[in-house]
C-alpha cells in the first residue's frame, strides 16, 4: 500500500494529482510492447505511452548506443560549438524528409520544436522585409505543446484556460464531422475539403500581410485523432501559397512511421515550409526533437546577418546533446532494419483497421477512425459522465492490463509501430472489457 506523502515532492504533469497519489499507478520496467507493474501485472501499451515508443521498449541496441556515447562523450557545448554526432543525425533525418526539408533545428522535446518553429516563422519574414506579419493560425482541437507559444496555438480549450495568450492567433474549424464520415476508413471520403476554405475569411478579416504562417497537425492527435477529409491538406497549401502564407505542419505525433510513411507529408503528398517532430526521433529513450525548415527560409535567415554575428538568436543548452544523437541514430537503424516507417501502411496496418472496426457493436459508440496505426473510439456524451469517459476508461483499462488514452469522450490510440496481429487482438479485448465496465 502507498503512502501519499511518499509522493509529494514530485508535482506531476498533466494529472490530476491528489487522486494519483491516493491511489497510484506505477510501472517499473518494459519490453517490446509491454509495460509491469510493481506487482508485476502485464499491461499491454496500447498508446505508445505517449504516442511515443514507435520503436517498442527495452531495445538493447539503443541502450548500447547511450551507454557507449556517454563514455565517450557524454556532453558539448552546442553554442559555437559542435560535436560529429549532431551533423551525423541531422544528414541521416533529412533523407526521410520530404523535398527542400533539408535542415534541421534540435530541441529538446515537441513543445520546444512548435516555439521554435515560430520564431523561425517569424525571423523570416522579418529578414524577408514582412516585419507586420506577426499573426498565426491554429485549429480548433488542435495541440501544439505546452510552451507559452504552444499554449497560444491550442485549440483545446482546457489547456488555455488560466493562462493569457501572448500571440495574436486564429482558429480554424477542426475536420471532424462524424454526421458526414462515421466509421470511416482512412481519410475522410464524404466532404470536408470546405473546411479548408475558412482560412480564405480568416486572410480576408486579418489581412495576408498581417499572418506569418498557418500551422496544423496532419492528424490531430491528443485532440482525438481527427483525421482530414481527402484534399483538405492540399487545398491549405494552395491558400498558403496564393497569399504568401508559411505552412508549418506539427508532425510530433505523426512522424517516424506512424500514418505508414516516414511523415504524413509524405503520405498526403503535400509539402509544408516547416515541420516540426519529436517522440519517435529517438523513440522517447532521450529527449530530443527538431524543426526542419526549407532551404530557402534558412538561406534568407541566415544571410542576413554579417561576419561573425549569430543569425537566429535562439536556442537550448540540450539541443543536439550528444548522447539524444546516439540515441537517434540508433533508433533509425531499427527503423531502416526492421522497415518500421513503412509498417503501418501494410498487412499490419489493415488488421488493426479492421479489429478496430469489429468494436461498433460496442455500447453508445458514434464513430470509429483510424489511420495507420492510429484510430480512436468515440462515444455519446452521457450524464453519468459530463466531463467525458477519459478517466474512467484510463483506470479500467489499466485494471483489464491494456494501456489506453481517453480524450473526453473518445478513447485514441496508437501502439507501438512493432506491435504483432495477436498483440492487437489482446488490446481490442482488454478495450472491449474496460468500455463494457465504463458503461456497466
Amino acid at each position: 500500500m502507498y503512502i501519499e506523502d511518499k509522493f509529494n515532492a514530485h508535482w506531476m504533469p498533466f494529472t490530476a494529482n491528489k487522486s494519483f497519489k491516493s491511489s497510484p499507478r506505477m510501472f517499473n520496467r518494459a519490453e517490446g510492447v509491454y509495460l509491469y507493474t510493481d506487482d508485476d501485472r502485464e499491461i499491454l501499451d496500447g498508446t505508445a505511452c505517449l504516442w511515443c515508443v514507435n520503436a517498442g521498449h527495452g531495445r538493447k541496441e539503443i541502450a548500447e548506443a547511450v551507454r557507449n556515447q556517454l563514455e565517450t562523450l557524454d556532453f558539448a557545448p552546442s553554442f559555437q560549438f559542435g560535436h560529429q554526432g549532431s551533423f551525423d543525425f541531422a544528414n541521416r533525418l533529412i533523407e526521410y524528409t520530404p523535398p527542400g526539408l533539408n535542415h534541421v533545428f534540435f530541441t529538446n522535446s515537441g513543445s520546444e520544436a512548435v516555439d521554435t518553429a515560430l520564431k523561425i516563422a517569424l525571423a523570416y519574414q522579418n529578414a524577408r522585409g514582412k516585419s507586420s506579419k506577426t499573426r498565426f493560425v491554429s485549429r480548433e482541437k488542435a495541440y501544439h505543446g505546452i510552451n507559452l507559444g504552444g499554449t497560444a496555438l491550442a485549440g483545446i480549450p482546457g489547456n488555455r484556460k488560466g493562462f493569457p495568450v501572448i500571440l495574436e492567433v486564429d482558429l480554424l474549424p477542426h475536420t471532424q464531422d462524424v454526421e458526414r464520415n462515421a466509421f470511416s476508413r482512412g481519410l475522410g471520403a464524404e466532404g470536408g475539403v470546405e473546411r479548408a476554405g475558412a482560412l480564405l475569411s480568416i486572410i480576408a478579416q486579418r489581412g495576408a500581410e498581417n499572418i506569418a504562417a498557418v500551422i496544423v497537425e496532419p492528424i490531430a492527435g491528443a485532440g482525438g485523432v481527427v483525421i482530414p477529409a481527402e484534399g483538405y491538406l492540399k487545398r491549405l497549401r494552395e491558400i498558403c501559397d496564393q497569399h504568401d502564407i508559411l505552412l508549418i505542419f506539427d508532425e510530433v505525433i505523426t512522424g517516424f512511421g506512424r500514418t505508414g510513411s516516414a511523415f504524413a507529408s509524405i503520405e498526403f503528398d503535400v509539402t509544408p515550409d516547416i515541420m516540426t517532430t519529436a517522440k519517435g526521433i529517438t523513440s522517447a529513450t532521450i529527449p530530443m526533437g527538431g524543426v526542419f525548415v526549407q532551404e530557402e527560409i534558412y538561406h534568407t535567415i541566415t544571410n542576413g546577418a554579417g561576419g561573425d554575428a549569430i543569425e537566429f538568436s535562439h536556442g537550448y543548452t540540450y539541443s543536439a546533446h550528444p548522447v539524444a544523437c546516439a540515441a537517434g541514430n540508433a533508433v533509425l537503424d531499427i527503423y531502416q532494419r526492421e522497415q518500421l516507417l513503412t509498417r503501418a501502411g501494410g498487412e499490419i496496418g489493415k488488421y488493426w483497421e479492421d479489429a478496430l472496426h469489429s468494436l461498433r457493436h460496442l455500447p453508445r459508440v458514434i464513430d470509429i477512425r483510424n489511420y495507420g496505426l492510429l484510430g480512436a473510439i468515440e462515444f455519446e456524451a452521457t450524464e453519468r459522465y459530463p466531463d467525458g469517459i477519459f478517466y474512467e476508461t484510463l483506470k479500467a483499462g489499466f485494471e483489464n492490463g491494456v494501456l489506453l488514452r481517453g480524450i473526453g469522450n473518445a478513447i485514441a490510440m496508437s501502439p507501438p509501430l512493432i506491435i504483432e496481429k495477436n498483440e492487437i487482438d489482446k488490446l481490442i479485448d482488454g478495450l472491449e472489457k474496460s468500455v463494457k465496465q465504463v458503461f456497466s
